[in-house]
């Protein structure tokens, strides 16, 4: 594996090793030591998986502290633009962001360390989308905010074409978010 660290210290690129023949191909998305000697000890708890069509827009969405969460994500089938922004007060990037191009053919993942808003753009139909995390999902800690406070270029070709959530649509921007993540 391939451990990239991005312009924001603590969010990570990780490309697998992949081993093709004629059955198809191979690759390991995950293993503990070789992540932990590169990140750092994660505790992931649960998978999650989501399926989604072209032009869904989720996020960007976070979990206040004491159940925030850091997430590895990846696509197993079409292609998403992923989005992660510093949330953490007194950061040096505090409101700045990452954006990597994740496909069911590059097979990269983007590891998100907790303080931070994640999101994603669908770019392809039937894109599969999986993650894990390291604290449970908790409603009452559930936030988000507005995906275009950031000045992010989210790859939307057409604003008509964009499917988003009541909850994504009603977001607040970062002035009236509520977080509680410091560096």
């Amino acid at each position: 594996m391939n451990f990239i660290e991005t312009a924001i210290p603590g969010v990570w690129i990780v490309e697998p090793a992949v081993y093709n023949d004629l059955r198809g191909y191979f690759f390991e998305v995950f293993k503990k030591a070789a992540f932990e000697r590169h990140i750092g000890k994660v505790d992931f708890i649960q998978d999650n998986e989501s399926r989604s069509s072209r032009g869904a827009l989720r996020g960007l969405h976070y979990q206040l502290n004491p159940f925030s969460q850091a997430k590895l994500v990846r696509v197993i089938q079409g292609a998403v633009l992923d989005v992660a922004v510093d949330m953490r007060r007194g950061s040096p990037s505090f409101g700045k962001h990452v954006a990597v191009e994740l496909t069911a053919e590059n097979k990269r993942q983007l590891f998100i360390p907790q303080g931070f808003a994640h999101g994603f753009h669908v770019l392809e139909n039937d894109t599969v989308f999986t993650y894990k995390v390291d604290n449970p999902y908790t409603p009452s800690h559930e936030r988000s905010v507005r995906f275009d406070a950031f000045g992010i270029d989210w790859k939307i070709v057409s604003p008509e074409a964009l499917v988003m959530s009541e909850k994504d649509k009603n977001a607040p921007p970062l002035l009236q978010a509520e977080y509680n993540f410091e560096f």
